[in-house]
C-alpha cells in the first residue's frame, strides 16, 4: 500500500511523470469515449447539411452562393469542403454514421493528447492539471455525437501551437493558415500570431507570412475563386455574419434588440481591440522594455528580431490561449459546439493566475455549468460572462507572458516583475 500511494503521488507530482499521466489520462478518455459512443444515442445537427454542400460540389457547383443545406447555406472557408468531401466519401455519401462517430472519436483523442503535449511543454502546470481534461460532458458531446466541423479546426490549431512552442515558425504558419481555411474563427489568434513572429523573427518576416497565410487561404479555394470570387470572401470570411439570438450561449442577459443591434456589433468590437492593445502594451511587450522599445526595435530593424528576452514554449502557449479567451469574451454570439475552442485552454489558463485553488475550481465549475444549461438562461450566461472576466483579469494581474524558467536571463526576468 505504500509503494501504491508513492506511485499515485508521484504520477500527480513528479515532473518525471508527466508524460506517463498523460498516456493514462488519454487511455482512460479513450475508454469512457466508447462508452459514450455505444450508449448514448447520435443527434444530427450540422451533419446532413455537411454531406449536402459536398454533393452541390460533386454536381459541379462551384458558386459558394450556390451551396446550401437544412441548415443553411456553406458559410466556411473551403478547407471544410475538402475535409467533408473526404469524410463523405469514406462513409458512403455520409450515411455510415456509427463510422464517422468513430472517426471523431479518434479526434477527440488526438486532440486530448495534444492538449497535453502543450501542457507538458508549459511551464509551472503540476501533472494532476491534466486530470481536468476529460471531464467535460459538453466536449465529448461535440466531437462524438454532433460530429462538428470545429473539432476539425481545433485539433489543426494544437498542431501549430505546437510548431509554434518548439520555434518551428514556418510549420506553425503554415499549420495556422490550414487551420483558417476551415473555420473563421481562427482569426482570433492571429494577434498573438503577429507578436510571436514579430518578437521572434522580426517585422518582415512577420509581413511575409501573412502574405503567405492569404496565399494559401486563396489556393485552397482556387475553383470557387475562380468562379465567383466576391460569393466565396462573402460567406466564407463574413465577419458581418449575425447569429440568431436564440442559440447563444452568451449575452442572453442582453434584450434581443440590443443584441441584434449594429452599434452592440460596434461596441463589442471595441472592447476586444482595446483589450487586445491593453495585453499587447502592458503585458507581452513587458519582457522587451515595454511597448516603446519594442515597436522602436520593430520598426528600426524590421529584419532582426524585435524581442530582447527569449520568447519561451510558455509565452506562445499564454499569448495564443489569452488571445483566443478575448475573442470568445466579446464575441457577439457562442454556439454551443464552440465551447471545442477552448475548453481544453482553460485549466492551464487558470494556472496563470494568482487566484486561490478554491477560486480556479469555482471558475472552471462555472464555466463547464454555463455550457451545459440548454437553452442558456440569462443566470447561465451571467455565469460564462463573470467567469471570463474574472479568468481574463487574473491572467492580466497573474503570468500574462507565462511562468518564466529558472533558466531564463535575470534580465528577462526583471523587466517580467515590472
Amino acid at each position: 500500500m505504500p509503494s501504491l500511494i508513492r506511485l499515485c503521488r508521484s504520477l500527480l507530482f513528479d515532473t518525471q511523470y508527466f508524460h506517463v499521466l498523460s498516456l493514462l489520462v488519454v487511455l482512460g478518455d479513450a475508454i469512457m469515449s466508447l462508452l459514450i459512443l455505444k450508449l448514448v444515442p447520435y443527434t444530427e445537427i450540422d451533419w446532413e447539411t455537411y454531406m449536402i454542400h459536398v454533393q452541390l460540389y460533386d454536381k459541379g457547383q462551384r458558386d459558394y452562393s450556390r451551396i446550401t443545406g437544412p441548415t443553411g447555406p456553406l458559410v466556411y472557408p473551403a478547407g471544410h469542403l475538402w475535409i467533408h468531401l473526404a469524410l463523405e466519401r469514406i462513409t458512403s455519401g455520409g450515411t455510415l454514421i456509427p463510422l464517422a462517430q468513430k472517426i471523431y472519436t479518434a479526434l477527440y483523442l488526438i486532440s486530448l493528447a495534444l492538449s497535453c503535449a502543450i501542457y507538458g511543454k508549459s511551464t509551472g502546470v503540476p501533472n494532476w492539471a491534466l486530470l481536468f481534461l476529460p471531464l467535460s460532458k459538453r466536449l465529448h458531446s461535440i466531437y462524438i455525437l454532433r460530429l462538428f466541423n470545429d473539432c476539425w479546426s481545433v485539433v489543426l490549431m494544437q498542431c501549430a501551437i505546437l510548431a509554434f512552442q518548439n520555434a518551428w515558425d514556418d510549420t506553425g504558419v503554415l499549420l495556422y493558415a490550414a487551420t483558417l481555411s476551415i473555420k473563421m474563427s481562427i482569426l482570433l489568434y492571429l494577434p498573438g500570431v503577429i507578436v510571436i513572429l514579430v518578437k521572434r523573427k522580426g517585422l518582415i518576416y512577420t509581413i511575409r507570412k501573412l502574405v503567405t497565410i492569404a496565399g494559401i487561404q486563396a489556393a485552397i479555394a482556387l475553383p470557387f475563386m475562380q468562379e465567383n470570387w466576391r460569393a466565396y470572401l462573402r460567406s466564407a470570411f463574413d465577419l458581418s455574419r449575425v447569429f440568431l439570438y436564440k442559440w447563444t450561449v452568451n449575452w442572453r442577459m442582453i434584450p434581443e434588440t440590443v443584441f441584434l443591434h449594429p452599434s452592440w456589433t460596434k461596441a463589442l468590437l471595441i472592447g476586444h481591440v482595446s483589450v487586445l492593445i491593453c495585453f499587447g502594451m502592458f503585458c507581452w511587450c513587458s519582457p522587451d522594455g515595454g511597448p516603446k522599445a519594442t515597436v522602436s526595435r520593430a520598426l528600426r530593424r524590421p529584419w532582426t528580431p524585435a524581442r530582447i528576452a527569449p520568447v519561451s514554449a510558455d509565452f506562445v502557449t499564454v499569448t495564443l490561449f489569452t488571445c483566443n479567451l478575448i475573442g470568445l469574451l466579446f464575441a457577439r454570439s457562442l454556439h454551443y459546439q464552440f465551447y471545442s475552442w477552448y475548453a481544453q485552454q482553460i485549466p492551464l489558463l487558470l494556472f496563470r493566475t494568482t487566484y486561490p485553488f478554491l477560486v480556479k475550481i469555482a471558475l472552471l465549475l462555472a464555466i463547464e455549468y454555463s455550457w451545459n444549461v440548454f437553452p442558456s438562461t440569462i443566470i447561465s450566461s451571467s455565469a460564462l460572462l463573470g467567469a471570463h472576466v474574472i479568468l481574463l483579469v487574473g491572467i492580466r494581474y497573474g503570468y500574462p507572458c507565462g511562468i518564466l524558467s529558472p533558466r531564463q536571463p535575470h534580465a528577462a526576468r526583471r523587466s517580467k516583475n515590472t
